[in-house]
């Protein structure tokens, strides 16, 4: 059994989880309520420490990151649990379940996971599919190894995280790509029992620690399909991130307990307008045959210098150092 890092003690024999600012305060023998985090005699035990329910080799495009490494393939690898409990989650099989469900699972070390994604040729190792933050222990000590070995890490996340396991994670990991569900309070407190402003300032320390930094929404029919509050949040990411920081508008399909309609184009189509005025990379995921709004443009010049069909993406006119060739700008990180 791992311990966990980030808790405390009290004196009624209860501990409190200060790895998220849910702050679960838990008796022996309860969970958190990521699932993945039990006092056990008064110690918190990570109980995904090496339990490995999905392993993928991907495109990087997938993540989805189209600015880092683009045309390359990473490892892809995921635990169980998550800290919210969001009612659409396309992962609710891993992500809304504890150990109890994965009981035949043999756990991995840290190094023979580090050495999987060695061996498969990729940049490195994603953390995602579930909420990567709850398998904390094991993606750190993981991440550690893959840096010594000169490889990448991602982190694929909802950002609900406290500062001081963000700033450990910061240390090691080199690109996130983080899911902006809303931009009202309302909805992060109804729909995921979280706040807004935690994710706002979590996303201010990756992007000024200097990690490469993309952001994804997942547009919700009748949630957050607000135009007036994207609006906003379009204004904040430019003001706040920088124009430079890509967006991914990805398209809803019903799953897990909400089964409303897909969310139709002609509503993506006007968040692209609506993001591509302020910022330089807008593009809609989760629709197919719209190729035009996956392509990456040159802000300094126009120049078209990426495709991309589904996840396959040809670039050119980029220099080896992720350079426009026509005007210079820095466009890619390589």
């Amino acid at each position: 059994m791992e311990e966990a890092r980030h808790y405390t003690h009290h004196e009624d024999g209860t501990i409190t989880c200060k790895l998220c600012p849910n702050f679960c305060r838990l008796e022996i023998g309860d969970t958190g309520l990521c699932h993945a985090r039990r006092n056990i005699l008064g110690r918190l035990i990570a109980e995904n420490y090496g339990r490995i329910t999905a392993l993928h080799l991907d495109p990087i495009e997938k993540k989805p990151l189209y600015h880092f490494f683009p045309g390359h393939q990473i490892l892809s690898a995921g635990s169980f649990g998550c800290n919210f409990h969001c009612g659409w989650c396309q992962n609710s099989s891993i992500s809304q379940a504890g150990r109890e469900a994965f009981s035949q699972l043999k756990p991995v070390t840290p190094r023979s996971l580090a050495e999987k994604a060695i061996a498969s040729g990729g940049i490195g190792l994603a953390y995602t599919y579930n909420e990567p933050t709850v398998w904390f222990e094991f993606m750190l000590d993981t991440a550690v190894l893959m840096k010594e070995a000169g490889l990448k890490n991602v982190v694929v996340t909802n950002g609900y995280i406290q500062p001081e396991p963000l700033e450990d994670l910061l240390q090691q990991s080199d690109a996130f790509n983080v899911d902006l569900k809303a931009f009202s309070p309302d909805f992060y407190r109804k729909q995921c029992g979280a706040s807004l402003d935690i994710i706002k300032k979590n996303l201010l320390v990756i992007s000024r620690k200097g990690a490469h930094l993309e952001i994804t929404f997942l547009a919700i029919p009748g949630l957050n399909d607000d135009l007036v509050l994207f609006q906003e949040m379009i204004y904040w990411i430019t003001g706040e991130l920088g124009e430079h920081t890509p967006l991914h508008i990805s398209r809803y399909f019903p799953s897990y307990r909400t089964q409303q309609p897909p969310a139709p184009f002609e509503l993506l189509k006007r968040m692209y307008e609506i993001a591509s005025q302020s910022l330089y990379y807008v593009y809609i995921g989760n629709v197919q045959g719209r190729s035009g709004m996956n392509a990456t443009r040159c802000p300094g010049c126009g120049s078209l210098l990426s495709e991309r069909n589904r996840y396959a993406t040809t670039l050119n006119g980029i220099d080896s150092s992720g350079h426009c060739e026509r005007c210079g700008k820095k466009v890619f990180v390589f």
